[in-house]
């Protein structure tokens, strides 16, 4: 019975900690979406800490309502939805339906495994939220890295599941047509990429 108590004790101080650790990066990250090269960066302390391919909207920018197009402008993370669904789980009007799909599934173009629900920040994002811009898993995987989506910002199940964990309500959204180069923190130099 007592290793049992010290086990949960150890096991409750462990995800204390984790959770801490993921305060403290997402506290300081910042999530920026480039049109024009398709992919989505978070950055966090100065530091690109992962970078992932994605699928904006087929029918370009802009943020009118019915116009099926990803706003570009300043938005934030308004709400999570999907926290502990296995990847591929159909998430339809924000709630779980229970059916599991995989990735590229003949016919399917669900929402899946997690939502990142974004809310606008300036008048060029004003319709963000209400329009239900999410960042989402697709099961339209084989999609992913050309403009094929309906105004939200599609991710590959595993990529949007480990993006989920490392923001949190509040973090700042960047949605641009520019390429990353004009946003990302430069490099830092390295040794092993001397040439003398």
């Amino acid at each position: 019975m007592r290793l049992r108590a010290d086990g949960a004790l150890v096991l409750a101080v462990a995800t204390f900690f984790m959770a801490a650790a993921s305060r403290v990066l997402a506290a300081g990250a910042e999530i920026i979406v480039s049109v024009a090269d398709q992919e989505l960066v978070l950055v966090a302390n100065g530091k690109t800490t992962a970078r992932f391919p994605i699928s904006t909207s087929k029918f370009g920018n802009g943020d009118m309502r019915g116009s099926y197009r990803t706003p570009l402008g300043e938005t934030f993370v308004s709400a999570k939805i999907g926290d502990g669904l296995p990847a591929g789980a159909v998430i339809k009007n924000r709630v779980a339906t229970g059916e599991i799909v995989n990735g590229n599934a003949p016919g399917r173009d669900a929402i899946v495994s997690r939502v990142i629900w974004l809310r606008g920040m300036d008048g060029t994002t004003a319709n963000t939220r209400d329009r239900c811009i999410y960042i989402h898993g697709t099961a339209e995987e084989q999609k992913i890295g050309r403009r094929a989506s309906f105004g939200c910002i599609r991710m590959r199940s595993k990529d949007v599941i480990t993006l989920y964990g490392l923001v949190h309500i509040g973090t700042h959204v960047r949605i641009s047509e520019k390429p990353l180069r004009d946003f990302l923190p430069p490099e830092e130099p390295s040794l092993l990429a001397r040439s003398d």
